[in-house]
């Protein structure tokens, strides 16, 4: 695979700005208003990462997917969180974008791979994630990743829409968390 994944630098939230609004534009168009779609900006977005990432939340793991030095992807993980902040023993997938032209070359498994065993070695028993209820490309992407939907279902508002959100879960174990290398 000419694809490797390592830890995000503060040097990548240019780049990881470009790939979340990409990605965003590319897998909403149609399932959120576009005039919402249209108005992110990468620019803002960096500004965003940059923040978040000179804020030095150690709880939070960040990964790049990078082919031929170019940021193709990025993902993060950390604790699960509930609707009032409070954080439990499980873990979430908070993100997992890539440039549209990189979708289904296995840098999306990469990605969910190595997030997934991250997960794994930092103790938590299940991986959750959320998923607009009608993106059913990103929906067939986490089954074949060993989630499933486990019920829960959460309203999520873009610009005076309703766009529905699904839990997904998956159980960890040991054997995820072996060491990986992507190159």
């Amino acid at each position: 695979m000419d694809v490797r994944i390592r830890d995000m630098t503060a040097d990548d939230c240019h780049a990881v700005a470009v790939v979340r609004v990409r990605g965003w534009q590319y897998a909403y168009a149609g399932l959120m208003p576009q005039p919402y779609l249209d108005s992110l900006d990468i620019e803002a977005q960096a500004a965003r990462r940059r923040e978040i990432f000179d804020a030095g939340r150690s709880t939070v793991v960040n990964v790049v997917a990078e082919r031929e030095g170019e940021v193709i992807g990025w993902g993060c993980c950390g604790p699960y969180r509930e609707d009032d902040g409070t954080r439990t023993a499980d873990g979430e997938l908070y993100a997992l974008y890539l440039l549209p032209e990189h979708l289904s070359t296995g840098t999306g498994r990469a990605l969910t791979t190595e997030l997934t065993a991250r997960a794994a070695a930092a103790g938590f028993p299940v991986l959750r994630l959320w998923v607009l209820k009608g993106n059913a490309r990103a929906r067939r992407f986490y089954e074949k990743a060993g989630f499933a939907a486990d019920g829960a279902e959460e309203p999520f508002e873009v610009d005076g829409v309703l766009v529905p959100e699904l839990r997904y879960s998956r159980p960890l174990s040991a054997t995820d968390a072996a060491p990986l290398n992507f190159g």
